[in-house]
Order: C-alpha cells, then structure tokens, then sequence
C-alpha cells in the first residue's frame, strides 16, 4: 500500500472516479455513475450513507472484525487497518515526541476554560502531524489513530481516588465547561471533517477503587442527575463529542457497557447521542470472569451489541459476536447499525476521501512541540498553580535574597511534571533547571536531592546546610508512581489509589528535619531561612503539618513541560499566582464517608458540611482585589437567565490574573439541594489599580433541583449568590453575596 493515499490498489480505479466526480459539485451521482463508483468513495453522499454502503458490502466476519479496537484491513473493498486506541488526555501520548501539557487537574485549577480550548486544539494539531507520519512510514501500531480516548470528565467525588489527577475536580458544572472546551478545541471546526474524534469517559459515575475486582457503583438517580451525568449531557449537547467509552463498573446492578438505561434510554434516547459508543479496554471480558453475568463470550457480546455498544476495546467481539448471530442473540440488522455508525467516524475523519481535500491532513512537521504549543503549555502551568500558604509575604523572592538552596525528591525529577498518559519530548523542565536557567544574576544556588521519593537518605548533610540558605525551596510531594492507574503505579502499596491521603513520610520527616534545623538556634547564622514548599501530585493530600511547617506552600499538580520555567517565575516575583483549587483540601480521614460509597451525601463542597483546610476555588495571589458594586435583579421568571454585574479593581501593587467565581444556593428548595454550588465563573487579568466590571450569568439549570421522580424542576422561591475569588467561607479574601426570587415553576430538560 502506498501509505501516502488511503486506497489499496484493489480499488483505485473506483477512487479515480470518484475524484473525477468531485468536480462537479454536491449534485447526486447519475445512475449510470452510481453503478460504476460505489456509494462509499462518492464524496458527494453523506457521511453515514457512505458507511452504511460500505457495510452492506461487507460479510458478517468482515464486520465484527471492523468493532474491535485493532480492525483489521479488508483488501477486497480497500479498507485499510486501523487502531481505534490513541490518547490525548493532556497532550499526545503514547505515541513518539509531542508537547506536554499539565494534567487535566491542574487545567482545573486554570479556570480559563478558552484556555483549555486552545490547549486542546494545539493536541490535536499534533495529532493530526504524527498520524500522518505514522501513515507515511506504514505504522500502524497502537496509539497511532485518531479517535481519542480524552477527556475524562469523571467527578472526583473521593480524595483518595488515584485517577482524579485525570478528571476536571469535583465540580460538575466546571468539570462540565472545560470538559465541552477540551472537545471543542480537539474535534475542530472545519464544516465538513473532524480534525480528531474525542470521546467522552468513562460513562458514568467511575471513581473507585480501579483495581478492584468487583466494582460497583451503587447510587441514586439523583445522585445520577444531580453530580454523575451533567458533564456528559454537556459534552453530547453542547460540544457534539463523536464518542462515549462505557466504564468498567457496575452501576446499580447493570454493567455500564451493557446497560440499555445508560447507553440506549439516556445517551441516545434522551440527550439524542449519534457517534459512536466503545468499551473501556477489557471492560466485556468482565462480564464473563469478575461479574459473572454472562456465561460465554457470545453472551458477553450480545448483551453488549444489543445494548448499543458500537467497539469494543477486547477480545469478545472478536471471539463472540459472530456466534450471538449464528445463535439468533444478536439480529444481523443490529450489526450493520451498530456498525454504519462506527464507520461513519471513519469518513468523518477524511481518511476515505483524497488526503489533498482534507486541510487537516496537511499541516507540517514543524508543528509537533513547537514554540507556539510550548508557550501554551508554560501558560497552563503557570495558572494552574495554587498558592495556598504565603506568611508574611515570604513570596515572591526580593532582592535581600541571595542564596537559594534546592532539595527534594522532585526538585530534578521528570516524572513530578508529567503525571499518567504522558507523552514525551527534549523539553521537559525539572524545577530546579527551571529555577537555575531563571534565576536573577548575582544569586548563589546549591542543590541536594536531600531524600528519595518513598526513602529516606543516609550521611545526610542537606538539613544541615539549609539554614545558610536564604530561602530553602523544597520540593516533594507525589509522581505517577505513587498514584494512578493501578498498573503504572510502580511504587504504590494501595493499586495507585491514596487511602492515607499523605505524602511519603519520608518526605514529611525531611521536611521536619529541615524546619528544627532552620529554627535551631545553635546553627550559629543570624537570619532564618524562609521555607517555600511545592508539591506535585494529583489528589488533595492532608497538609495540616506541612502548612505549619511552610512558611509558603505552593500546590503545583503534575505541571508539564514547561512546569520548572513556570515555576521559577513565580518564585521570583515575574508572574503571579493565580490558579484556585478544583477540589476540597479535607482536614481529616473522618470528614470523609467510606471510598466505596457512592451517595454524594457529605461529599465534595456541594454537600459537606464541615470545615476543611483548603476549599473548592481557593487560592492566593501576590496582590489583592476588591469587589464592589453588585447589580443583581430582585427578581427573575422561571426559566430564564439571572445576569449579575459586579466591579473588580487590582489594590495591590502587581498586575495578576483573578477568577471571579459564583456560587448559588437554594434557600426554599423543597428537596435535598447542594449547599451551594459553582454557577459561572471567569478569569480577568487587571493592573495595579485597574478596575473592570465582569458580567456573569446563572442559566437554569443552576435555579433547578431533580426531585425523587426524576423530573427536574425550576421552583418558586428566593435564592442566594456570592461573587468573589472562592465561595463565601472564612478562607475568602473576597466576596459579595446577593439574594433573588424566582417567579413561577417550570420544568426544564432533565
């Protein structure tokens, strides 16, 4: 096969019709024509009928080997092999150089969802280049398509759960925003191709235990309405998103991959779903051997195919669905629906049609981790971090400091920035290179690892160096060996999961040792070294000890390429922190209910009741804002849009970005509601003294409650909303609270 032209030579006479043909525009193919270009290389067809004439061709094992995850190529009617599998959860991964971006957590914590956008498309931009380059070498390895398994918009419903570094927080309506802004941005907006497919994972309500054989998921329905199913809806309805993948779990007695209320009632029926469904990886072979529901793979296949599963990421389509036909299981009919949609991505994608008339497939090498891209990727990592401690001003660095001593177990290690489904490239920037390439001229520098990540060091003499140092910048905290997908957490005791919350506690007794030295007065130097603290991971560790410990403490997630470049300019004063947390920083174990309990009651901000360390949206800046001016409507009909104006001006003496964020409460809620909840927010960047007014929006599906029978409903009553830089709790610097009545009922969407 010529890997520059998706034909096999089998069929390039139909294609060099089909060219022809072009020409003429978007008019239907004569009868004459039609009988010598079939209807699958006629551009001037839709999409979906291109693929269901395809399938028509096809026998019944050349179908089912079209729905496994590796389909292979069928010569005859010149249908190239393909791998369903790639992924981009912040970046290309997998699959040769490309720009790595911070993980999804830390995209989170940014706010700046048109961010996220442009993060995204600068992905699949490099997609786009290395599948081509794959397709020019003849490689067809995994990894290498370009349907993508990304995003995962998962709710981190749990702390301790070791694959929330890969989802949006704990939010759904923030999860929701930079879950259709990933979409967007990766699926492109040419009118006619996709630029790549995204797929929306994992559906639904996934955030257990992963390693856990038998996982299940029992919850409410409106537990389901109210916190599991919002962001899918959001990314079907609002960002078109071409693919779900179905979860490994259990939900309430039926598999997500075979659940008919899941993939058939809701996704298709209610929201009106059209792209394509696939397993997640092996998810079917559960039904056989950890659930026991089904007995065969042909039943396994069945009980999928019947419920609206289009691939399968696994062995039993492969090994089963042939015989669910035989044995009168599955209808034939089902397969070639099933099927026509699947294909229909394929077209979609441009990769049947001549590559010249797809401008996607066209963008050059010099793409893949370019300036342009690296640049988004150190303004994602500078936003995303979290100032969460800053005593007396000990940040930024001024000119009185003079010596920097580095230390840490991941003040030069790689794999403290990347986090899990990682790609990889030349440029990855620890954050002591960063802070070495950074650093003002005249400036001492020394670095000493000091401790291992899980161990702690013999003969040594970094605790008793640090307190000649002017500043100690400590970095610890976790990296994708210690929490994640079970199987790349090498070094984890618990499967990747984070039952402790902590970090490694040979960490935090380094950490001890460097403050008792700091603060001995034996160590014969006349100034205290102040302690700056940062910490990578994905999960909200308890920092009770480490907040006392720090005299700053800064939160930098798994920040990406450019994280050490980022975070050097904030230590020296040249940006300003200003990401805010997507998720709750608890005090304790106890404030949280048991892992695998599925009921939101006492979970997330939205329903805990209790005082915890670090809110949801909190963070600190090297300035300071005030709001003022509030304007809210007394009054709004049922239905309808509630927009607010209120004024924001920079009172410090530092230009910094701030995220204005709106919670809601109902107050006359005839049922169990949120105590408050995240509603519209944005991100505005203001110069010393400057003041902008920022509108914002409550739409109504943030008015609404889902009552037991499953109908969600706008009720009369009055309502209250805070604006500010966090929700309205102590820990904010900053807020304004308003109250508003809602005239009439109204029943709205589901």
């Amino acid at each position: 096969m010529n890997p520059r032209n998706y034909f096999l030579p089998l069929v390039m006479g139909y294609a060099s019709l089909m060219f022809i043909g072009c020409s003429s525009g978007n008019t239907r193919p004569s009868e004459e024509n039609a009988a010598e270009v079939p209807v699958y290389l006629d551009t001037n067809y839709s999409f979906r009928e291109r693929a269901a004439d395809l399938v028509s061709r096809m026998t019944l094992e050349e179908k089912v080997s079209q729905m496994c995850t590796d389909a292979d190529s069928i010569p005859r009617l010149g249908v190239p092999a393909y791998r369903w599998w790639s992924e981009c959860l912040h970046g290309i991964a997998r699959n040769g150089n490309a720009t790595v971006f911070p993980m999804p957590i830390g995209l989170a914590a940014t706010f700046d969802d048109a961010l996220v956008h442009e993060v995204a498309d600068a992905i699949s931009t490099e997609g786009r280049v290395l599948f081509e380059m794959a397709r020019k070498r003849g490689n067809l390895s995994k990894y290498t398509g370009l349907t993508y398994y990304s995003p995962s918009i998962n709710i981190f419903r749990d702390p301790r759960w070791g694959r929330g570094q890969e989802t949006y927080g704990e939010d759904p309506f923030l999860t929701s925003t930079m879950g259709v802004a990933y979409v967007k941005g990766l699926q492109g907006d040419d009118p006619k191709y996709l630029k790549v497919a995204a797929c929306a994972k994992h559906y639904a309500a996934y955030s257990g235990y992963s390693h856990d054989a038998k996982w299940f998921s029992n919850t409410t329905d409106v537990d389901m309405y109210q916190t599991y199913l919002p962001a899918f809806k959001a990314l079907v309805k609002e960002a078109d998103v071409e693919s779900v993948m179905g979860a490994y779990n259990i939900i309430n007695d039926e598999p997500a991959c075979g659940s008919r209320k899941y993939l058939v009632d809701i996704l298709r029926g209610q929201w009106g779903f059209e792209g394509y469904v696939t397993s997640d990886c092996g998810a079917l072979g559960r039904f056989i051997n950890t659930y026991n529901i089904c007995k065969t793979p042909a039943d396994a296949a069945a009980l999928a195919a019947n419920s609206g599963l289009n691939l399968n990421c696994g062995w039993v389509y492969n090994s089963g669905l042939v015989k669910a036909v035989e044995k009168g299981l599955v209808k034939e009919s089902t397969i070639d629906s099933l099927l026509t949609t699947l294909l229909t991505t394929r077209f979609k994608l441009g990769l049947f049609d001549n590559q010249q008339d797809v401008a996607y497939a066209n963008i050059p090498w010099d793409k893949v981790d370019c300036k342009e891209h690296r640049d988004q990727a150190y303004e994602a990592a500078a936003k995303s971090f979290v100032l969460l401690e800053n005593k007396n001003n000990t940040l930024p660095l001024g000119p009185d400091d003079h010596y920097v001593y580095v230390t840490g177990a991941n003040a030069n290690n790689q794999d403290a920035l990347i986090g899990n489904y990682f790609g990889m490239n030349g440029q990855l920037t620890t954050f002591l290179e960063g802070i070495s390439a950074r650093m003002p001229k005249g400036m001492s520098l020394q670095y000493r690892p000091g401790v291992q990540l899980t161990k702690e060091a013999y003969n040594n003499w970094t605790t008793k160096e640090a307190p000649e140092a002017d500043v100690v910048v400590a970095c610890l905290g976790l990296t994708n060996a210690l929490e994640g997908e079970g199987m790349d957490a090498i070094a984890a005791d618990d499967h990747g999961e984070f039952p402790r919350l902590a970090i490694p506690e040979a960490q935090l007794s380094f950490l001890k040792k460097i403050r008792q030295t700091i603060e001995d007065p034996k160590n014969g130097y006349s100034h205290k070294s102040k302690l700056v603290v940062v910490l990578t991971g994905g999960c909200p560790v308890l920092l009770n000890e480490i907040r006392e410990l720090a005299d700053a403490l800064i939160y930098a997630w798994y920040p990406g390429e450019e994280g050490g470049t980022a975070f050097a300019d904030l230590l020296f004063g040249r940006i300003s922190p200003s990401g805010h947390t997507p998720l709750t920083f608890v005090k304790s174990l106890d404030q949280l209910p048991p892992f695998d309990d599925y009921s939101m009651k006492g979970r997330t901000y939205r329903y805990m009741d209790s005082d915890v360390l670090y809110p949801f949206g909190y963070g600190l800046s090297y300035t300071t804002f005030d709001y003022s001016n509030l304007v809210c409507p007394e009054y709004v009909k049922a239905g309808e849009e509630l927009k607010i104006k209120v004024d924001v001006k920079n009172t410090g003496k530092m230009q910094s970005d701030e995220v204005v964020q709106m919670y809601i409460t109902d107050m006359e809620s005839t049922v169990d509601t949120p105590v408050r909840q995240l509603c519209a927010f944005k991100r505005i960047n203001l110069k010393p003294g400057e003041t902008k007014t920022v509108e914002l929006s409550v739409q109504p599906v943030s008015m609404s409650v889902v009552t037991p029978s499953l109908r969600r409903i706008i009720e009369e009553g009055k309502f209250s909303i805070s604006v500010g830089n966090g929700q309205p709790l102590p820990q904010t610097a900053n807020y304004l609270e308003s109250e508003f009545v809602v005239e009439g009922n109204k029943e709205i969407e589901l």
